[in-house]
């Protein structure tokens, strides 16, 4: 029920945000307020579905991601169904992303219509202790419903960051009634420029920092190797870090078990993840039973 109750407060924000956007657009360019906040209404109430629906295939589209069969990828098949069955939940869907950066993430709005993907990096640097702990924190997100949230805030963001864009642009473009209103106007811009780091913040709103220590926790026991996941942690934060991911959008960094866009000009910004070292430092403490979480 969490997991439902956070993501319906996202999409009532996002149609907050739209439904006043409307209202300002409308007064600035139209001087009729209402016929605008009607449409802009619509057109969240129609965002909210699509992002409820299909936001998980956004993201695999972003990463071009493929779906994968057993006959595919024989050892990731296993991997997955080995911890899906020692998790409790069913066997999600399977896919493989072409990044050489190694990383993994999880998405889908439920744990029957989850993905786990894995980028194809991965399976270069990870032995499969490790891979197979990335993939237990992986499904312990799946488990406790966190992708829903996840990618329904990732996919809110980034229309966010569209919306801001277009208004900013579109106000510094000029037309409308700029005579009468270019206070406004400028307002109009101030907004659409914050807007977009406001978009990363909805992020860290969304997920909290307690949800990636605890899905570290769920897969560290999980498997009963807590340092197995420590291990990979170390070796993906310091391939990210030398090896940044050159596609996709740091609005959907979050969704990774570390974040692929280290280096960006926003990620400082945009860190929903904990400080890995912190992660790695309690993932250590509990492998020898000292339960720090």
């Amino acid at each position: 029920m969490g997991a439902r109750l956070r993501t319906a407060g996202l999409f009532l924000l996002l149609t907050g945000i739209f439904v006043g956007f409307g209202w300002i657009i409308g007064t600035v360019f139209f001087g009729n307020w209402l016929s605008t906040v009607i449409l802009f209404l619509i057109f969240a109430g129609a965002m909210n579905l699509i992002t409820y629906f299909f936001a998980d295939r956004f993201v695999l589209l972003t990463y071009r991601a493929r779906e994968v069969t057993e006959a595919d990828s024989p050892k990731l098949y296993r991997i997955v169904r080995r911890v899906a069955g020692i998790s409790g939940v069913p066997m999600p869907r399977v896919y493989l992303v072409p990044s050489m950066t190694p990383n993994a993430f999880a998405t889908g709005r439920n744990p029957r219509h989850a993905v786990v993907a894995v980028t194809e990096g991965a399976f270069r640097v990870l032995d499969e202790r490790e891979l197979t702990a990335v993939i237990a924190h992986e499904m312990a997100h799946v488990k406790d419903r966190d992708i829903l949230v996840m990618t329904a805030a990732a996919t809110i963001a980034g229309a966010l960051t569209l919306l801001a864009r277009w208004a900013f642009w579109g106000t510094l473009l000029g037309g409308g009634r700029r005579d009468r209103n270019s206070g406004l106007l400028v307002i109009l811009a101030i907004v659409g420029i914050i807007l977009v780091p406001f978009a990363v913040l909805l992020i860290q709103l969304a997920l909290s920092r307690s949800r990636e220590y605890k899905a570290d926790y769920v897969g560290g026991t999980t498997l009963g190797a807590p340092d197995a996941l420590a291990d990979a942690l170390e070796q993906l934060e310091y391939r990210n870090r030398q090896n940044p991911m050159d596609f996709g959008t740091p609005a959907t960094g979050s969704l990774w078990i570390v974040n692929p866009f280290q280096g960006h000009w926003l990620d400082g910004v945009m860190s929903t993840h904990p400080p890995i070292d912190e992660r790695i430092r309690k993932l250590r403490l509990l492998a020898k039973g000292q339960d720090t979480y």
